[in-house]
C-alpha cells in the first residue's frame, strides 16, 4: 500500500519566522541554537573589585591603577552619566577547561575598554542589546587549566549613543546608572557558532531573495531541513549533521558576471555629537583597538579609518595603540583614509577653511603614515560645495565617497557611480554607496541593496559596502566578517570581497564605461535647519575664519618686511585645528549636545584670544619706529587686509587734537572716513574731510535715512516701506509691500530637530510683535535709526539701522534677547524685481538656485545655504542681502528671507536660547550680478578696516603702500596670504568669483625673486614670471571659478 508523504509544503513566512526564533536571544532562548553557543560558563571565575572615579573625571590608565579598589559584584548599577568606574579583574580559570578556548564575557550596559596589565587598550566593549552589542573578549586560544590572568576594564557610565532622555536624539538624561548585569568566563561552542552565522546568512536570503526565485526557495528548504535536523538531546552529533546541510547550500557558487562588491570596514565616529570631544577620544581607543583583535583572525580583513584630528588624539593619549595600529597599516590591514583633518560640514565654513582641511589632514597622514590619501571619504555630512571637486583634487586626492544623499526626503538622487563636476569644471569620480549607510551590517539585505539601489549598473558593475557599527564607534564584529567570508561567493547575491576602497575605485576607474556626469553642488535635501542651529557657533566660525586670516596676513607681511618677527606657525597651527575640529558635521551645524556646544564656544573663545593677541603683538611689530620700542602712542592706524581700494566709514576714540567730523552720544568716540588701498595701512590723521552727507530725518509718520546714494524710508514700527536709487531713480519696494519684516514661523520637523526645517513652516508665517523706532544719530557721516521689538511675551530684539555718508550699504545691526520653543525667526525683504534665479555666496564662488517652486527639485530647496550674501537681480538692477554670521536663505519670487535664529529641543535643550548679536545689509546696485561690486560689498561687511593706536613719530617712517595688487581683474579675489608650510616663502591663494575668464598681473613692491604655482598642499609647480623692476607678474589667466595658489620666494 502506497504511504502519503508526511512532510507538508513548506510556507516562507512561516519558515523565516522559524528560522529567526532558532537563533533568538528573546525566543526560546533557553533551548535554541542561540542557548547552545557556550559549552560552559563560570561568573565565579571572575573576582572583581572597583575604584570609581569622581567628579566625572577621565584619568589615565597609570593613574586609575593606583587608586584604591573595593570589592564588587555583578548586579551593581553605577552612575552618574559620564561617570567612569574603574575595575579590576582577577580570573582564575578552571582547571578542567584544559584545552579550550576562553573569552571573557562581560556586559556593563554602557561601552567599556579592556586594558591590559602593562597600559594597552586591548578592545571596546558595548553593553545592553543594540545591534552594536559587543560584551565578548577572547582571553586564551586554548587553556591550560588553572590559568591565573589579570585585567583592568575602564566602563564609561553612557552608550554608544550618549544618554538620550527616552530617545536616541533628545537631551542626555544627566543621572542615569548602568547595571553591570555580566562578568563571567566562557567556553564557546565552535560548531554551534559555525552553524549560527551559517542561519544568519541562509535566513537573509530566504527574507531578501524573490520567492519567486529558485534560490530564495532552496533557502527555505535549508532552513527547513537544519532546524528539523537539530536535536539539542544530541547535540555534537546534530550539529554535525546541520553544518553540512548548511555548507551544501553555501557552497553552490555565484555567476562569474555577477555583481562585485567591495566590503570594507569601518567604525564611523563623530568627533563630537551626542556626547563631547573628550569621550571621543576614548572612543577611537576602544573602536580601534578591537579592529586590531580582529584582524589577527581575519588576515583578509581590511579596516579605514578617517579624521586625522581622532588620530592625532590617539597619539597623544595611548601612545602604545597608535605603534600598533602604524603597525597594522603597514601591513595593510588598517588602512588611514579621507584626507581631511576631521570629517567636516561642507556647507558652512570657508572657502580657506576647506582647503585647511585639506592641508592639515594629508599633511598629518603623509608624516605619520608615509602618503597622502586618494580618497576623499565623507559619509555623513549634510550637502556637499560645488567647489569640493576642485579643492579635492588640488589636495592630492582623486576620488570622492559619500552616501547621505540617499537621506534626500523629496527628490531621489539619481546616481551611484558617477563623474562629479565642479564649479570650475574639475571632474572626480564619485560613488555613493548603494546599500545606502555607511553603518552596514554586512548581511544579504546590505548585498541585495548593492544591486537593488545601484542606479549605475549599465555603466560599472561595482559597488562598495562601507560596514561596522558608526557614529558612535565600535565598527565591524566577529559576526559580519563571518557573514561577510559566507557571502564571498555564493549563488543568488553579488561576489564580495573584502578589499581597500582605493583599490575599489581604482578598478572602477579602468572598467567603467559612460558615467554620467553631474555638475555643481551635491545638495542635500534634508536637514535645512542645520544652516541657523546654534548661531553662536556659527557667529563664532565666521568671525574667527577672518580673524585667522587677517593675523596670517599680518604675520606675513611682518616677516617679509624684515622686522624682525619670527612668524608664530606653531601657534597658528594649533589655531587653525581647533578651528577645524569645531567644523566637524555635527558641531558647526549644531545636531550635537549641549555638552559639546559648551566645549565648542570655550574653543571659540580660546582661537579669539589667542588670535587677537597674535594681531595686536604682530600690528605693533609691523608698525614699530627704530626710534621708539612698541609702537604704541597717541594717533591710530587702519589696516586693510582687502585686496582692493575701500572707503569706509570707521569709530574711533576721541583725541583731543582729532577734529572730528561726527561724535558719539557719549563723546568717547567718534567717526572719520577712511580711504584705503589694497592691503595697505594709513594714519586716519591723514582722512580727508567727508564732502558727502547722511542725515536721519522724521517726516510725518515716516523716519528717513539720506544720503548721496539711496533714501530710505521706515515706518514707526522699523518696516522699510521705501528704499530709493538716487542715481538710477528707482523704487525697490513694490507698493503696498515691505522689508525688514520679522517673522515668526512654526518650526515643528517630522523627527530631526536640530536638523530640519520643513517645507510646512512657510505655511505658517506671522509677524512678530511690533517694534517702536527713533532716529538715534543724525550724521553727517553716519545716521541710525533704533527699533525696539517685543517678538513675543518672551523674546525682544533691538535693531540699529545704519546708513553712513561713503555707502549705499543700509546696514541693520541687531540684538535678540531669544526664549522661545520650536519657532523660527527670519526676516523679509519683498523687492521690485523679477528673476528666475536668486545667485548665493559659496566657497570661492556662487551658487544659483530657482526662486520657483515649478518642479520638485526646484521647491526642495526652499531653504538653502548661502555664505556672505544673496542676491537678486534682473537685467539692469539688483540688490543683495548681505550677513556677518548667517547661512540659510529662502528666496521664492520677489520675496527674500534670511533665517535669524532658531529654537528646537533636541538634543541641545537650551539650543541659542540667550543673548544674540548678529548683523545683516542691504545693498542696492546697478546692473546683473555679474555686473555688480556685490561680492567685494560683502568683504567689506564681514572684514571691518583694524584700528590700532600707534604713535605719530613711528607712522613718519612708514610710507603708505599696498603690499598686494590684483591690476585688470575686478572679477579675482585675492582670499589669503600665508607663509609655506615647509619654508619662509609666501602663500597667496586667488579665485575667480563670478565665473568668467579673469586675466591680471600680480603687483608687489616686496622684494620678490620668483612665484611659481602650486596645489593646496603647496607642490610646486610651473613657474609664473614677475618682473622685478617692475614689481610685476606677467599676465596670469584665471578661468571661471578657478582657485589658484602662488608660491613666491621673498628676500
Amino acid at each position: 500500500m502506497t504511504t502519503l508523504s508526511a512532510q507538508p509544503r513548506f510556507l516562507r513566512s512561516i519558515t523565516v519566522d522559524r528560522a529567526s526564533k532558532f537563533v533568538s536571544t528573546e525566543f526560546f532562548s533557553d533551548i535554541n541554537l542561540y542557548s547552545k553557543l557556550y559549552k560552559k560558563r563560570s561568573p565565579d571565575a571572575v573576582e572583581l573589585s572597583v575604584y570609581s572615579v569622581p567628579d566625572l573625571k577621565r584619568i589615565p590608565f597609570e593613574k586609575a591603577t593606583k587608586q584604591s579598589f573595593q570589592p564588587t559584584s555583578t548586579g551593581t548599577c553605577y552612575g552618574p552619566s559620564w561617570s567612569t568606574h574603574w575595575f579590576k579583574l582577577k580570573i582564575t580559570v578552571p582547571e578542567d577547561w584544559a584545552g579550550e578556548p576562553v573569552e571573557l564575557l562581560w556586559d556593563s550596559s554602557s561601552e567599556a575598554m579592556i586594558w591590559s596589565t602593562d597600559g594597552i587598550p586591548r578592545q571596546g566593549l558595548t553593553g545592553d542589546k543594540g545591534n552594536d552589542r559587543r560584551v565578548e573578549y577572547t582571553l586564551l586560544k586554548e587553556a591550560k587549566g588553572g590559568d591565573v590572568i589579570y585585567l583592568w576594564v575602564e566602563m564609561a557610565c553612557n552608550g554608544m549613543f550618549g544618554t538620550g532622555k527616552g530617545g536616541l536624539i533628545n537631551p542626555p538624561e544627566d543621572d542615569r546608572f548602568f547595571d553591570l548585569c555580566l562578568a563571567e568566563i566562557a567556553v564557546p561552542n565552535p560548531a554551534a557558532w559555525q552553524l549560527f552565522y551559517d542561519m544568519q546568512v541562509i535566513t537573509g536570503m530566504a527574507n531578501e531573495l524573490p520567492n519567486e526565485t529558485a534560490r530564495g526557495q532552496e533557502a527555505l528548504y535549508a532552513l527547513n531541513q537544519v532546524i528539523d535536523t537539530y536535536d539539542r538531546d544530541n547535540l555534537d552529533a546534530s550539529l554535525k549533521k546541520c553544518l553540512q546541510i548548511s555548507q551544501e547550500f553555501l557552497s553552490k557558487k555565484a555567476a562569474p558576471d555577477s555583481h562585485h562588491v567591495t566590503a570594507v570596514g569601518n567604525c564611523h565616529i563623530d568627533t563630537a555629537w551626542l556626547w563631547p570631544y573628550a569621550e571621543t577620544r576614548r572612543k577611537t581607543a576602544r573602536s580601534w583597538s578591537t579592529q586590531l583583535r580582529l584582524m589577527e583572525d581575519y588576515p583578509e580583513y581590511v579596516f579605514v579609518c578617517s579624521q586625522a584630528q581622532q588620530l592625532e588624539w590617539l597619539s597623544q593619549d595611548y601612545p602604545k595603540l597608535f605603534r600598533e595600529i602604524k603597525e597594522a597599516s603597514k601591513k595593510g590591514q588598517f588602512q588611514v583614509i579621507g584626507s581631511t583633518w576631521v570629517e567636516m560640514d561642507c556647507n558652512l565654513p570657508s572657502g580657506e577653511a576647506l582647503c585647511r582641511q585639506f592641508l592639515y589632514g594629508q599633511r598629518y597622514y603623509e608624516k605619520n603614515f608615509g602618503a597622502r590619501c586618494k580618497i576623499f571619504w565623507l559619509p555623513d555630512t549634510f550637502g556637499y560645495s560645488a567647489q569640493l571637486p576642485q579643492i579635492v583634487k588640488q589636495a592630492g586626492a582623486q576620488y570622492f565617497f559619500t552616501q547621505k544623499l540617499s537621506w534626500n526626503n523629496i527628490n531621489k538622487f539619481p546616481n551611484t557611480t558617477f563623474t562629479w563636476v565642479g564649479l570650475d569644471g574639475t571632474k572626480i569620480l564619485t560613488h555613493m554607496a548603494p546599500c545606502e549607510t555607511y553603518t552596514a551590517q554586512a548581511d544579504v539585505g546590505d548585498m541585495v541593496r548593492s544591486i537593488k539601489n545601484n542606479h549605475d549598473l549599465a555603466f560599472s558593475n561595482q559597488s562598495l559596502l562601507p560596514y561596522g557599527n558608526g557614529d558612535g564607534g565600535g565598527g565591524p564584529q566577529r559576526a559580519m566578517l563571518e557573514r561577510l567570508r559566507r557571502m564571498k561567493d555564493v549563488d543568488g547575491l553579488p561576489r564580495c570581497d573584502m578589499g581597500s576602497a582605493e583599490a575599489f575605485f581604482e578598478s572602477v576607474e579602468e572598467k567603467a564605461k559612460g558615467l554620467q556626469e553631474w555638475k555643481g553642488e551635491l545638495y542635500f535635501e534634508l536637514h535645512r535647519g542645520t544652516y541657523t542651529s546654534q548661531a553662536a557657533t556659527k557667529r563664532y566660525n565666521r568671525k574667527l575664519e577672518f580673524l585667522l586670516r587677517d593675523v596670517e596676513i599680518a604675520t606675513t607681511l611682518c616677516m617679509s618686511l624684515g622686522r624682525d618677527y619670527a612668524y608664530p606657525k606653531a601657534e597658528l597651527d594649533l589655531l587653525w585645528k581647533d578651528l577645524l575640529l569645531n567644523q566637524f558635521h555635527d558641531v558647526l551645524p549644531g545636531s550635537a549636545i549641549e555638552m559639546a556646544n559648551i566645549d565648542a564656544r570655550a574653543i571659540y573663545r580660546d582661537i579669539e584670544t589667542k588670535g587677537k593677541r597674535l594681531l595686536e603683538e604682530c600690528l605693533s611689530r609691523l608698525y614699530q619706529s627704530k626710534s621708539l620700542g612698541d609702537g604704541s602712542g597717541d594717533s591710530f592706524v587702519a589696516f586693510n587686509s582687502l585686496g582692493w581700494d575701500r572707503s569706509e566709514i570707521v569709530e574711533i576714540p576721541a583725541q583731543p587734537d582729532y577734529n572730528l567730523q561726527q561724535y558719539s552720544a557719549s563723546k568717547n568716540t567718534g567717526y572719520v572716513r577712511v580711504d584705503h588701498g589694497a592691503f595697505e595701512y594709513r594714519d586716519i590723521a591723514d582722512s580727508k574731510a567727508e564732502t558727502s552727507r547722511v542725515q536721519a530725518i522724521s517726516q510725518g509718520q515716516e523716519l528717513i535715512l539720506d544720503n548721496d546714494y539711496i533714501i530710505a524710508k521706515f515706518n514707526q514700527q522699523g518696516h522699510l516701506v521705501s528704499l530709493y536709487d538716487k542715481y538710477e531713480r528707482r523704487e525697490l519696494i513694490p507698493e503696498g509691500q515691505a522689508g525688514n519684516l520679522l517673522k515668526l514661523y512654526e518650526d515643528v520637523p517630522l523627527y530631526w530637530e536640530a536638523w530640519d526645517v520643513e517645507i510646512y513652516h512657510l505655511n505658517t508665517g506671522k509677524s512678530a510683535g511690533p517694534g517702536k523706532a527713533r532716529i538715534g544719530e543724525v550724521g553727517p557721516l553716519r545716521a541710525t535709526i533704533i527699533v525696539e521689538h517685543k517678538l513675543t511675551n518672551h523674546s525682544t530684539a533691538s535693531q540699529t539701522i545704519v546708513l553712513t555718508a561713503a555707502s549705499r550699504r543700509l546696514e541693520f545691526h541687531m540684538e535678540a534677547d531669544w526664549h522661545e520653543s520650536r519657532k523660527l525667526l527670519k526676516v523679509e525683504f519683498t523687492w521690485d524685481i523679477i528673476s528666475d534665479f536668486a545667485t548665493y555666496d559659496s566657497q570661492f564662488g556662487v551658487i544659483q538656485r530657482p526662486t520657483t517652486y515649478n518642479t520638485s527639485h526646484d521647491y526642495a530647496k526652499f531653504e538653502v545655504c548661502g555664505h556672505k550674501f544673496a542676491d537678486l537681480s534682473e537685467h539692469g538692477y539688483g540688490v543683495a542681502i548681505l550677513n556677518d554670521c548667517k547661512f540659510g536663505y529662502s528666496t521664492h519670487g520677489n520675496v527674500m528671507r534670511l533665517s535669524l535664529l532658531r529654537s528646537p529641543k533636541a538634543p541641545d535643550l537650551n539650543c541659542d536660547m540667550g543673548h544674540h548679536e548678529f548683523a545683516f545689509a542691504v545693498f542696492p546696485h546697478k546692473g546683473t550680478f555679474h555686473e555688480s561690486n556685490v561680492v567685494r560689498q560683502s568683504y567689506q561687511f564681514n572684514v571691518p578696516l583694524v584700528i590700532h593706536p600707534i604713535a605719530k613719530n613711528t607712522l613718519k617712517e612708514h610710507k603708505p603702500m599696498s603690499y598686494f595688487e590684483i591690476d585688470g581683474a575686478k572679477n579675482v579675489i585675492l582670499d589669503t596670504i600665508k607663509r609655506a608650510e615647509d619654508s619662509d616663502h609666501l602663500i597667496i591663494r586667488l579665485h575667480e568669483a563670478f565665473g568668467g575668464r579673469a586675466q591680471f598681473k600680480l603687483k608687489s613692491p616686496l622684494n620678490v625673486q620668483s612665484v611659481v604655482r602650486c596645489n593646496i598642499l603647496e607642490d610646486d609647480g610651473e613657474p609664473v614670471a614677475f618682473d622685478k623692476s617692475a614689481r610685476a607678474s606677467g599676465w596670469i589667466v584665471l578661468h571661471a571659478f578657478e582657485i589658484l595658489t602662488l608660491k613666491l620666494k621673498v628676500k
